[in-house]
């Protein structure tokens, strides 16, 4: 086969949705491991246009994967995750919401709590091009170098839409007294179950006696 010829077959094998095979390992009933092929990924706007006149099976696939927004879908299989926002949220005081990157004060912090007081995070994020396989974040805390936190949260899987995803976490309290109060750095990720990172971002945040003054 010449140069020419094997251009073409790579060509062809695009059009017909060839790629990288998406390979998985699945325990048999003996323990053993094997390797399963699942075959190429496909872009979601490829396998929503498959027997789109299939009514049966447009209605099946509604069901499946909701009203996804044909605008928000790309050519690429691969998905992809935008964090908006974090909103800090307490009771008796009004949101913080911090755009994501955040942006430092003057002592370089990304923001202030007060200690010994209930808080909870909310997160907004768009999904796009491809479904989003066990997207979860996970926070870790450190205090003059010593780990003291880490929290690790599954969001779920969610399909491409134009419309913002919003998710809100448990409420926790500030730990409380002298010793507590200071200087805190951080570092948030968000990734899928294929290992694919969407943010990585480290921070510095403060916890303090009384409430920062509003702005």
């Amino acid at each position: 086969m010449d140069d020419k010829e094997k251009e073409k077959e790579k060509e062809k094998e695009k059009h017909e949705g060839g790629g990288t095979d998406v390979e998985e390992e699945e325990e048999d009933e003996e323990g053993n491991k094997r390797t399963v092929v699942l075959g190429p990924q496909v872009p979601l706007k490829e396998q929503l246009e498959l027997d789109k006149d299939d009514e049966s099976l447009r209605r099946w696939k509604e069901q499946l994967l909701g009203q996804v927004d044909t605008e928000q879908l790309g050519e690429t299989a691969e998905p992809e995750v935008k964090v908006l926002n974090l909103t800090i949220l307490s009771p008796g005081r009004p949101d913080l919401v911090l755009p994501i990157p955040f942006k430092a004060d003057e002592k370089g912090y990304a923001f202030a709590l007060k200690d010994g007081s209930p808080y909870s995070f909310r997160f907004s994020f768009i999904v796009s091009n491809n479904i989003v396989s066990g997207l979860k974040y996970t926070n870790t805390v450190w205090k003059t170098g010593v780990r003291v936190e880490n929290q690790k949260m599954m969001l779920g899987t969610f399909s491409p839409q134009l419309e913002p995803y919003v998710y809100e976490g448990e409420e926790e309290t500030t730990p409380a007294g002298m010793f507590a109060r200071g200087s805190y750095s951080a570092k948030l990720k968000f990734v899928d179950d294929d290992g694919k990172v969407y943010l990585e971002m480290s921070y510095y945040f403060e916890i303090r006696k009384e409430w920062p003054n509003v702005q």
